[in-house]
C-alpha cells in the first residue's frame, strides 16, 4: 500500500534522516518525543509531533503501547524504527501489521529468524555460509559449553543469543576460565536482553569487522558491497569505511555473493547488515549475525553506491519492487564516517551532555554530515552519545583521509566535549593510514595514549547502540 504518513519511532541524527528521506517521497512524518527531546530537530522538522511520556526510554520510546497510540491517533499508516530501541523486536513489528499498519523493515518472521544470534548461524549454514566455528545453538550448562569449547579449540567467546551493539560477550582462553564467567554471562544476558541463552564462538585474535549491506523486496536480494567496522572501544564502532581496504576484489566478490545468498533464502524484506569476521592470516570470512534494520553506518555505503537506502526501504515497505538489479550497484571511491559522540575521550570517555552554544558545520566537495545539532540545542543525558556521523568521500583512501582530516578541522561544537579531537588524532595514525589494524587494534593504541584520570560519575544506560 502506498504511504502517505509515516511515523518515526526513534530520536536524534536517525530520526532526522528519515523524516528527509521521508520528504522527499511526498510523505508526512510524524515525530514522537520524550519529554527530554521536545525541542529537538526532529520535532522541529516534523509535520505532526506526539510526546509519548518521561526521558526514561523505557517510558517513552520503548514504550510499544505509546507508540502504537501515537501512530494511530496522528494517522499514520506506517511505521519506521530506525536503529536500536524497537528496531528489532519481532513483536513491535507484529503489533504494528495488526494494527493494519506497515511496518518498514523486514517481516517479523525474519527479524525472530535473524536477530536471534544462534538462530541466525544455525541458517546461515543451511544457506552454504560459512560461520565462525562454535556450538551448535544455545548451551545450557557449564560442563556442555566446557565439552563443545573442546571440539572447536581455544580461545571462546561466549555470546548472548539476543545480544547487539558488542553487548553480552565474554572471552574464555581455558576451562577453567570459561567455567567462572558461563553462569555470569547467562546472567548478564538476562539482565541485559530478558533472555539468557548464550552460543559459543571461536575467538579470532586478528580478526577484522566487515559487513555487507543488502536490500530485499521478500522476492530477491541484491548487495550495496561491504563496509570495514573494525575501529571499535568495547565492541562499540568508532570509525568506519567503505570499501574494505583489506579485501581482494575476489574475495569481496565471494562474501557479497554469500550475504545475497543468505538474504534470499529468508525472503528478506527492506535494508540489513550481514556481519562477518575476517580472519587476516587465513584470509577467510565467516558469518557472525545479521542486523536487520538500517546500520548507524549507512551512509558511507550511500556515498560509494549513490544509492538512498532509507529511501529505497520506505518505497520496499510501500510494495514497490527493488528497483536496481545487481549489475546496476557500482561501487565508486572511498567513504569515511566519523561517529562524533558527546564524550571525552581524555577521561575514559565520559559522557558530556549539556548546552551546545555555537555549532560550525564543515562543507565542500564530498562532504556529509548526518546531526541532531542546533546553536542551543541541550543534549540529554538519558540516550545514546551520539551527535553526528561526518562522512566524506572521496576517489581513494589517501584522498578520503585528507578530506576527513580537513572536515574535522571546520567542525566546531562548543559547550560540550566530543570525539573530534580523536578522530583528528586516528587520522595521523601511522597504522590506520595503512589500513592495518584489526578489532583489537584502537584499544590498543587508546592505552597507549596518555589520559587524564577517569571521572567517577557513571555513565547513563545507553538504549540506543548499534
Amino acid at each position: 500500500m502506498p504511504i502517505r504518513r509515516l511515523l518515526v519511532a526513534n530520536r536524534g541524527e536517525i530520526a532526522v534522516r528519515v523524516i528527509r528521506a521521508a520528504r522527499e517521497l511526498g510523505i508526512q512524518a510524524v515525530a514522537v518525543h520524550s519529554d527530554a527531546d521536545r525541542e529537538s530537530l526532529a520535532v522541529r522538522m516534523a509535520d505532526v509531533v506526539v510526546p509519548i511520556g518521561p526521558p526514561q526510554a523505557a517510558k517513552s520510546y520503548l514504550n510499544v503501547d505509546a507508540l502504537m497510540k501515537a501512530a494511530v491517533d496522528s494517522g499514520a499508516d506506517a511505521v519506521h524504527p530506525g536503529y536500536g530501541f524497537l528496531s528489532e523486536n519481532a513483536a513491535f513489528a507484529e503489533r504494528v501489521e495488526a494494527a493494519g499498519l506497515v511496518f518498514v523493515g523486514p517481516t517479523p518472521e525474519a527479524i525472530r529468524t535473524m536477530g536471534n544470534k544462534s538462530l541466525a548461524r544455525e541458517t546461515a549454514a543451511k544457506a552454504g555460509v560459512p560461520c565462525v566455528p562454535g556450538s551448535d545453538g544455545v548451551v545450557e550448562s557449564v560442563e556442555e559449553a566446557v565439552s563443545v569449547a573442546g571440539t572447536i579449540g581455544w580461545p571462546i567467546m561466549i555470546k548472548a543469543s539476543a545480544g547487539g551493539g558488542g553487548r553480552g560477550i565474554r572471552v574464555a582462553n581455558d576451562a577453567d576460565e570459561l567455567r567462572s564467567q558461563m553462569v555470569t554471562a547467562q546472567a548478564e544476558a538476562q539482565a541485559a536482553f530478558g533472555d539468557r541463552s548464550v552460543y559459543l564462538e571461536r575467538f579470532i585474535r586478528r580478526a577484522r569487522h566487515v559487513e555487507v549491506q543488502v536490500l530485499g523486496d521478500g522476492r530477491d536480494a541484491i548487495h550495496c558491497f561491504e563496509r570495514e567496522c573494525s575501529l571499535q572501544r568495547r565492541r562499540q564502532k568508532i570509525l568506519e569505511e567503505a570499501p574494505s581496504p583489506a579485501l581482494s576484489p575476489e574475495t569481496r566478490a565471494r562474501l557479497c555473493e554469500s550475504a545475497v545468498q543468505l538474504a534470499r533464502s529468508v525472503g528478506y524484506r527492506g535494508a540489513g547488515t550481514l556481519e562477518y569476521l575476517y580472519d587476516d592470516e587465513s584470509r577467510e570470512f565467516f558469518f557472525i549475525e545479521m542486523n536487520t534494520r538500517i546500520q548507524v553506518e549507512h551512509p558511507i555505503t550511500e556515498m560509494i553506491t549513490g544509492i538512498d537506502l532509507v529511501r529505497e526501504m520506505i518505497r520496499i515497505a510501500g510494495g514497490e519492487p527493488l528497483r536496481f538489479r545487481q549489475s546496476d550497484i557500482v561501487m565508486r571511491g572511498v567513504a569515511i564516517e566519523c561517529r562524533i559522540n558527546a564524550e571525552d575521550p581524555d577521561r575514559n570517555f565520559m559522557p558530556s551532555p549539556g548546552k551546545v552554544h555555537e555549532v560550525i558545520l564543515p562543507g565542500g566537495p564530498g562532504v556529509r554530515i548526518d546531526s541532531m545539532l542546533y546553536p542551543g540545542y541541550t543534549v540529554p543525558p538519558w540516550y545514546d552519545s551520539l551527535l553526528a556521523k561526518l562522512v566524506v568521500h572521496a576517489e581513494d583512501r589517501p584522498a578520503a583521509i585528507a578530506r576527513m582530516r580537513r572536515a574535522l578541522g571546520e567542525l566546531r561544537i562548543e559547550g560540550i566535549k566530543t570525539t573530534r579531537g580523536l578522530h583528528l588524532a586516528l587520522m595521523d595514525e601511522a597504522r590506520f593510514q595503512a589500513a592495518d589494524f584489526h578489532t583489537n587494534a584502537l584499544e590498543a593504541w587508546l592505552a597507549a595514549r596518555p589520559a587524564e584520570p577517569p571521572a567517577t560519575t557513571p555513565a547513563p544506560v545507553s538504549p540506543t547502540s548499534s
